[in-house]
């Protein structure tokens, strides 16, 4: 049958013409509501991620002597993400680097990595040490910081290196530098650094701040699509009720009256 002549047929034919716009409203509801539900699961599945992460955090606290043990893997550290850890060792100050147009409290500066070296099994891990703010008159000024010498013990978490933000051109090897690849950073120190980071908790001191950024899940975004999905669902409901329901009994009172 050619499309004219199915045309023709479903202009003559009106429950034909009613069952094809309910199963095209049936179709475009059944789409929308599940995209709505798809938003909905990707919501939940933020919100498990974000209570693991809380989980991990109020666990016992993991020294860091496991670090580079017999016992330690890839594998092994990144399903301790988010756990604390305590450490003892020394920093390796020259290997200091100072991540630019980071911010903590709305306020741009630096986030300083210093790579510390496990006093038990001489591992080497990159510790996000904190924040501190930018000098605005002189780009290329270090912000004065403490580095203590000798033993230290440091308390954070175990996370994934640093977010990397968006750079033009080709990343610069100095001190002040937009982001830090461990591959790069391995090969330019040669220091056997590990896959993972640790980063530092507590108060304000040696000149940084750390009241670290909670990781954004972006639940309401989902939530705010679904709701759009799921009235979009309603409205195609309504419209095909009020076209194909309503306004046709309307229409065949008023002519019966008149």
């Amino acid at each position: 049958m050619s499309w004219s002549a199915f045309s023709a047929l479903l202009k003559k034919n009106t429950r034909l013409q009613s069952g094809m716009w309910f199963l095209l409203a049936l179709v475009c509801i059944g789409i929308t509501c599940s995209l709505g539900f798809w938003q909905l699961d990707r919501a939940q599945t933020k919100l498990d991620w974000q209570a693991e992460i809380t989980q991990k955090g109020q666990m016992p606290v993991l020294q860091g002597s496991f670090l580079g043990d017999s016992q330690d893997s890839a594998v092994n550290r990144a399903g301790l993400l988010h756990r604390p850890i305590e450490l003892q060792g020394v920093w390796l100050d020259k290997h200091t680097v100072y991540l630019d147009n980071r911010q903590m409290n709305a306020r741009p500066g630096f986030y300083v990595l210093t790579p510390f070296k496990v006093q038990a099994t001489g591992a080497v891990v990159v510790v996000q040490r904190g924040w501190v703010a930018r000098d605005f008159t002189d780009r290329t000024r270090l912000p004065v910081i403490q580095t203590p010498a000798g033993l230290v013990s440091v308390n954070g978490l175990i996370a994934f290196p640093p977010s990397k933000l968006y750079a033009l051109g080709e990343e610069t090897k100095t001190v002040i530098r937009q982001n830090l690849d461990l591959k790069d950073f391995r090969v330019e120190t040669g220091l056997p650094l590990l896959e993972i980071s640790v980063i530092q908790m507590g108060a304000a001191s040696e000149g940084l701040l750390r009241e670290w950024p909670q990781a954004a899940t972006g639940v309401e975004k989902h939530h705010g699509y679904a709701f759009q999905w799921f009235g979009l669902a309603l409205l195609i409901a309504l419209l095909y009720v009020w076209f194909q329901i309503v306004r046709p009994r309307f229409k065949s009172k008023i002519t019966v009256a008149s």
